[in-house]
């Protein structure tokens, strides 16, 4: 999927794609008051803990906010497509999650979907959580721990996970290449890669989706530090 690049929008006219179905109204505002809170908060954060490398505002919008929502129609599409009739009320998890990137802003547009961020540094877990209370998110769950421990979990394992997407930049085909195997012995298969609009240096980005497809045996996910030793 070939998406054009926009041209570069100040804050003071950031607007939520017109794919996520938000028409103007009281609740738009609201949302776009909560990015707006979100990335004031992520600034002043910064200034004492490594969360960016960005230093303005709209820095923030265009590298980290509409990154983030140029993701939503690739995980629209692929869902209604292979998983179920209605993307309303997803479960998502946001593996590695840092300072709440890509799920904060999800959870921010797309109201009805449930979000978990899965982050190891409690620090970052801290800032997150002071996200959500300060943006009033209730759709938004916030776990520190490693995806190697959570994927061992009855509670989220073969439960959460139908369609996977991955951002990776705009020429990944050698990565996915070299990540095929790895990916079917955990029960999944790719299903596309999409570009998608990006303020990167090349102007788009790559998701690379995945379909779950089949159960993943019990050996996985290894213990953390394995994979980077023995690698599929």
């Amino acid at each position: 999927m070939m998406v054009t690049r926009a041209k570069r929008r100040q804050p003071s006219s950031f607007v939520f794609p017109i794919q996520i179905n938000i028409s103007i109204s009281l609740d738009a505002l609201a949302r776009k008051e909560q990015i707006h809170l979100y990335a004031d908060a992520l600034l002043q954060w910064n200034q004492r803990m490594n969360l960016t490398a960005v230093t303005e505002e709209s820095e923030v919008m265009e590298r980290h906010v509409e990154d983030s929502l140029a993701t939503i129609p690739p995980i629209q599409s692929s869902y209604l497509s292979h998983c179920a009739a209605s993307y309303e009320n997803l479960n998502l998890v946001d593996v590695g999650s840092g300072a709440g990137l890509p799920g904060l802003i999800l959870a921010i547009a797309c109201p009805g979907w449930n979000v978990t961020l899965l982050e190891s540094m409690n620090k970052r877990c801290v800032f997150m959580e002071h996200i959500v209370g300060l943006t009033n998110l209730s759709n938004v769950q916030v776990i520190r721990g490693r995806a190697e421990n959570l994927g061992q979990d009855l509670g989220f394992r073969e439960v959460v996970l139908d369609v996977y997407v991955s951002a990776k930049g705009h020429d990944p085909q050698e990565e996915v290449r070299r990540a095929e195997r790895a990916i079917h012995l955990m029960g999944a298969s790719i299903l596309q890669m999409c570009l998608v609009e990006s303020h990167s240096p090349y102007g788009q980005r790559t998701a690379v989706i995945c379909l779950k497809g089949g159960r993943t045996p019990r050996k996985y996910p290894r213990d953390p530090g394995t994979p980077a030793k023995l690698p599929l």
